[in-house]
């Protein structure tokens, strides 16, 4: 049996295509391999978003031509590499002309080929597949997801790609093409498979996961709200997450199911990225912060036990200090549960890549520091405000120390709790008693009623 290894770098629907994409080579007759050193097949799955992305790249693509090279030497089969995802995308054929090592590379949308491009390359040399099929055709050459490959207890499943909104320091729009929803039928099917396979939590996702407007059986489009309602029937299914959403796509039905649908966790990552009026205009967000503050207010009204996760960008072209501090008092104001901020870096082809008033590096640096110094004090005070609360917790694997098991809270948080009779994939109530650095501390409980939901729970 030949092997695949697959690298994947970057966000959680990447994780997606890595598995995806193993799902087409299994189908081939590939088998899984430990390392790249060890396979015949190596992909790497690549991600265009942080800054010099291209560049680990291709120092990666340095050392797997190094090894194709020793294996000649050997005497042995030199291997196959892929270039996939989005660095594909933006570089296509100059991957070939920088590293002629490189067998194959394939865009996001067109990885169901992969197979095909293989063999394209045994006749003829390289071959590069960056095109944007129409529609979700991707995932109508997909092979089902496979039941006998292991996904683990949480999985993700990609329900909507592409991004219309153009944010002028985005490339997904270039990279991932137009919005395009799959069908509700399509997503149930997959839940399934996934269920049917261990999997209890799914996580939806979509570079614009709200904008979901995926036909039903009727022919109609039906909202995320609807597919979440649907979703939450299935049997198996204890736990639904989404990510990642856009303020000007966060729905009334929408807010109303973190209300309504009980296996919908009390957790929404729902990104501002900057606190001031104009730099939101700069970056076309086309939303103002306190429109934010309202949204914010909405579903705290519907939900008030939420945890709000947020992303940020400092230093983007032409942000003053006061516009800066303007984003540093709205998170103050919010509290988020977390949130992920970073240094503004130019995107190839993008908008703000030429717009004036490029912010020094070392302010960037200095800006960066005090907002992360703003979200990790609100992170930590929200963990520890769940000390002495009672929580039911999603099993995800064994602790570290014997007779541990770690899971998930509600809330996305890790929790290490000791003397729990359960197994993977139970949801047992559980009593937090300490909060550390970067996890929860926790004992077995009884169920009960959260104080903070009002929602059954569990109990001392």
């Amino acid at each position: 049996m030949k092997t695949v290894f697959v690298k994947s770098y970057g966000c959680q629907m990447n994780v997606y295509d890595a598995a995806r994409i193993s799902d087409v080579m299994a189908a081939e007759g590939y088998g899984e391999a430990a390392t790249a050193d060890t396979a015949d097949l190596v992909i790497l799955n690549t991600c265009h978003i942080r800054e010099k992305a291209a560049e680990k790249v291709y120092s990666e693509l340095g050392r797997l031509r190094a090894l194709k090279a020793e294996r000649l030497a050997a005497g042995r089969e030199p291997g196959e590499i892929v270039v996939a995802g989005c660095v594909a995308q933006a570089e296509g054929r100059e991957i070939i002309r920088r590293q002629p090592a490189v067998d194959a590379v394939v865009g996001p949308q067109s990885y169901h080929r992969l197979p095909e491009l293989l063999r394209e390359a045994r006749r003829g040399g390289p071959a590069v597949d960056t095109e944007f099929p129409p529609g979700a055709g991707k995932f109508a050459g997909l092979p089902a997801v496979s039941v006998g490959r292991s996904r683990g207890v949480s999985a993700f499943l990609t329900v909507q790609e592409g991004c219309d909104k153009f944010c002028t320091f985005c490339v997904v729009p270039y990279t991932r093409g137009a919005e395009v929803s799959r069908p509700v039928s399509a997503v149930l099917d997959e839940a399934r498979r996934l269920l049917d396979g261990g999997v209890r939590e799914i996580t939806l996702l979509g570079q614009n996961v709200n904008a979901y407007h995926g036909l039903d059986e009727g022919g109609r489009p039906a909202t995320l709200a609807g597919l979440i309602e649907r979703l939450a029937g299935l049997p198996g299914l204890v736990r639904l997450r989404y990510t990642t959403s856009h303020p000007n796509d966060m729905a009334d039905d929408l807010i109303a199911a973190h209300r309504d649908v009980p296996a919908l966790m009390p957790f929404l990552h729902l990104p501002i990225q900057a606190g001031a009026d104009r730099v939101l205009a700069a970056m076309n967000r086309r939303h103002s912060a306190d429109g934010y503050r309202r949204l914010i207010d909405r579903i705290r009204a519907a939900r008030p036990d939420i945890a709000l996760s947020s992303d940020f960008i400092v230093g983007f072209p032409g942000e003053t200090e006061a516009e800066f501090e303007a984003t540093l008092r709205l998170a103050a104001e919010i509290g988020f549960a977390s949130a992920y901020s970073f240094k503004y870096s130019p995107r190839p082809g993008t908008p703000a890549e030429e717009r004036p008033g490029q912010v020094a590096e070392a302010v960037k640096t200095e800006r960066l520091a005090r907002l992360h110094a703003q979200v990790e004090a609100d992170r930590q005070r929200f963990n520890r405000a769940t000390i002495g609360r009672h929580l039911d917790l999603l099993i995800e694997k064994p602790g570290r120390h014997p007779g541990q098991l770690g899971g998930r809270s509600p809330y996305l948080q890790a929790v290490h709790v000791d003397g729990l009779d359960a197994r993977i994939g139970d949801v047992v109530p559980v009593l937090v008693t300490e909060a550390g650095p970067n996890s929860l501390s926790a004992r077995p409980a009884a169920r009960g009623v959260d104080s903070l939901s009002g929602q059954m729970t569990a109990a001392a």
